[in-house]
């Protein structure tokens, strides 16, 4: 629980505003949609979705909402970086459940703690 509240504050203080992360390395791409793994641990489904910025996607109870997404260049290690919003429309669930970056090439940094379901980015296109 400390090493999680560690690294959000280290990632508070990195990644304080959305823009901030295009501004602060100039390496990472903008894209217009992040390519997301969801798993459903009840059913072992594993789905790919395409969520296009600021256009909310449904898997199961979740509504993901993509607020950026960045890559780096072809020539860098490859690595994506998503802004997620995800809420749980379950009656009595915590609305927010997550809303934070997520990273492709760190997936345990940041991640959703959900009982039913699991998120990962996978790219950005």
């Amino acid at each position: 629980m400390i090493r999680r509240v560690a690294l959000s504050a280290l990632l508070c203080l990195c990644l304080a505003a959305r823009p901030a992360l295009a501004q602060s390395a100039a390496a990472w791409i903008p894209g217009r949609t992040a390519e997301l793994q969801a798993l459903d641990k009840v059913t072992a489904r594993i789905v790919v979705l395409e969520v296009p910025l600021d256009q909310p996607v449904r898997f199961g109870t979740l509504l993901i909402r993509v607020g950026a997404c960045h890559r780096r260049p072809p020539d860098d290690p490859p690595d994506a970086a998503a802004w997620l919003e995800v809420r749980d429309t379950r009656p009595g669930a915590p609305e927010v459940p997550f809303r934070g970056w997520m990273f492709a090439a760190s997936p345990g940094l940041n991640m959703l703690e959900h009982p039913v379901y699991d998120l990962r980015v996978l790219a950005c296109r």
